[in-house]
């Protein structure tokens, strides 16, 4: 969200090379990895858009009921892929998120989360803030170079997904934190 200068540009970065890197894994040979990776890549880029600094941009009023239908939208394909694996619940909660936080910078104009005040129900950042920071925890654990036979294209590299989603979850928690 829009925190200080500085932490948010680097949050912007992450976010963003985290999106392109997850089109980079849009080419694997894998149909359900490169539908996973296209989720991700939303997420990052969507990430990165809300990160910019309020005082380099300052979306129009428009913008953020845009984020919520989107993000509403990604969250309904999410609900509907979770018939085929629980990976696909962790999207869902993702796109919550962004949907919470964008339906809390409509509901506040004017204000940023960051400068002076809390944006959103306390309570559900709360709950969303433990689910990170879970996620983070238990993703930090697993991430030990998969056994892999031979060479392996970028978008098949699990442990590198998997660095992508931690990353992901920590670009989360910084968010909401600045709520």
């Amino acid at each position: 969200m829009h925190g200080p200068a500085s932490p948010g540009w680097l949050l912007v970065a992450l976010c963003a090379a985290l999106g392109a890197y997850c089109l980079l894994r849009m080419r694997s040979g894998v149909e359900e990895q490169r539908r996973t990776a296209g989720t991700e890549a939303l997420m990052g880029f969507g990430m990165a858009a809300m990160a910019v600094p309020a005082t380099a941009f300052s979306p129009p009023s428009w913008a953020w009921p845009l984020y919520a239908a989107v993000f509403g939208a990604a969250a309904l394909r999410a609900l509907w892929a979770a018939r085929r694996g629980a990976h696909h619940l962790h999207h869902l909660v993702g796109d919550a998120a962004m949907v919470y936080m964008a339906v809390a910078m409509t509901l506040s104009p004017g204000r940023h989360a960051g400068h002076g005040g809390t944006l959103g129900v306390p309570a559900l950042t709360g709950v969303l803030l433990l689910y990170f920071v879970g996620y983070v925890l238990l993703s930090g654990a697993r991430l030990v170079p998969a056994a892999g036979s031979g060479a392996v294209g970028w978008g098949d590299r699990p442990e590198l997904a998997r660095a992508c989603r931690l990353s992901m979850g920590i670009a989360m928690v910084a968010m909401l934190l600045a709520m």
